[in-house]
């Protein structure tokens, strides 16, 4: 049978046809696929998206992997007016591919002094677009809107009490009103800061701190009571203490080879890391683990309990006064002086394995081997207050238990860096080492503490 010329002709430019609608097809989907691509862009907004004081700091963070990013805006809105905190425009780089940058951040810091933004609800809004044709033309764009409070007002500090007279190594506290919400309050002093907890009294605006200087102060620095609220906003109050200077005590301790043999074995089993010869794995216990172990006090002692769980002076255990708070010491080897260091307690012998007790009520916020301090009991008496006893032969609490004021926690011995059997007695507020002579002064304590509280409800 024969083909007709016209069919054959006809089946040719169907083919060719549907060949060119093909490409036409295929033609389109690429162009769409790559000038109009449907992907958005990614945004993310961090810092304090809830609330803006007098500065705020943001960081934008933008993305886009397809097109590349066209630009990014951060504005806040309020009462139908805009204002633009941060804008950027990136030139194109090409007609293909990615014509943006794939990514950008960049870290805002606004500042609304002198801007007319009122105090109030306000819309943080970032905005996006990509090189993206479509949108005719303008590209992928996204919004992300947060709601937010400007707070340009900061709190309100009235000084109702403040420490007097105090030295190096003494304690005190501040008692005061804060008018306003804050976050975060309390007393700068002696280069720490010595949060605020509630007076318990009824009073819900009103705080003390108990407050330190450390005993090689050699000036009062600072005394600030501050109040800061969710928008950054800080109140202060200055206050002025007398400073007291205090006569440094000097002592000498001489190392032997007997207290070497029998004191670097202890250590070597908790620190393997020491090398050297016998004084070089001492020398590395008194400085190094030393200031390793102090470090580890100091941040136990930086989430106290809010409530106070102590009443009256803080019981002294009975026996000899061997060594006193801020001691200066000078170590001599073979007559050779290798080292110098402050004692940072109270040296209390009685007899051998004597019984030790809390010194006032109190939680057990560590009770284990920590270097130098050997076996050690940490208690925390609530508001910044603490008891350390060190060179226990045994511990018979845990962390986490509560215990009464004359409540047994161990045995006196010769753990740590103890030449005889005794106790290693500290105080110390919110981390810093202070005398305990105050503390176990009853009147002191009465003055200090308990009339403060009780003057200042009127």
């Amino acid at each position: 049978m024969r083909l007709n010329k016209k069919s054959k002709n006809s089946g040719i430019g169907k083919f060719f046809l549907f060949l060119l609608l093909g490409i036409v097809v295929a033609g389109g989907a690429y162009v769409t696929l790559v000038f109009f691509e449907n992907s958005p862009p990614t945004l993310q907004l961090t810092g304090d998206t809830e609330h803006i004081g007098k500065t705020a700091d943001f960081s934008i963070i933008a993305g886009d992997d397809n097109s590349g990013l066209r630009s990014v805006r951060l504005i806040l809105r309020q009462d139908d007016k805009e204002y633009v905190l941060a804008e950027e425009s990136f030139p194109r780089n090409g007609y293909t591919g990615r014509i943006g940058p794939a990514s950008f951040s960049k870290e805002v810091t606004f500042d609304t002094d002198g801007k007319g933004i009122s105090d109030g609800p306000a819309e943080l809004v970032v905005q996006a677009a990509d090189y993206s044709l479509r949108g005719y033309l303008s590209g992928n764009t996204v919004d992300m809107t947060k709601n937010v409070t400007v707070d340009t007002v900061p709190p309100k500090v009235l000084v109702l009490h403040s420490e007097r007279y105090i030295q190096p190594g003494g304690s005190g506290l501040v008692i005061y009103k804060v008018d306003g919400e804050a976050t975060r309050h309390g007393v700068q002093f002696g280069g720490h800061f010595h949060a605020g907890h509630p007076v318990e009294d009824g009073r819900e605006d009103i705080f003390v701190a108990y407050i330190a200087l450390p005993y090689d102060a050699t000036e009062m620095g600072k005394a600030m009571i501050q109040a800061e609220d969710a928008a950054g906003n800080l109140g202060s109050q200055p206050f002025s203490p007398v400073f007291q200077k205090k006569p440094i005590k000097r002592d000498r301790i001489n190392v032997g080879d007997g207290f070497l043999s029998a004191k670097v074995p202890e250590f070597e089993g908790y620190y393997p890391e020491m090398q050297g010869s016998m004084k070089e794995k001492y020398l590395y216990t008194n400085r190094e683990v030393r200031k390793a172990n102090n470090d580890k006090i100091f941040q136990l002692c930086q989430n106290p309990v809010s409530q106070r769980l102590w009443k009256g002076g803080f019981q002294r255990m009975a026996g000899a006064s061997r060594a006193g708070f801020a001691d200066y010491r000078t170590y001599y080897y073979q007559g050779e002086e290798i080292d110098k260091q402050v004692h940072l307690g109270m040296d209390i012998a009685s007899t051998q394995h004597a019984e030790v007790r809390a010194a006032n009520t109190g939680e057990v916020v560590f009770a284990d081997y920590l270097g130098i301090y050997g076996n050690m009991v940490l208690l925390d008496h609530g508001q910044g207050v603490f008891s350390l006893y060190s060179h226990l032969s045994s511990i018979q609490v845990a962390a986490g238990d509560s215990v009464n004021i004359n409540d047994t926690l161990g045995l006196t011995g010769t753990s740590g860096m103890a030449g005889g059997d005794h106790l290693h007695f500290s105080m110390l507020i919110n981390g810093i080492f202070v005398t305990p002579k105050e503390w176990w002064d009853e009147h002191w304590v009465e003055v200090t503490v308990s009339e403060p509280l009780v003057g200042s409800k009127f």
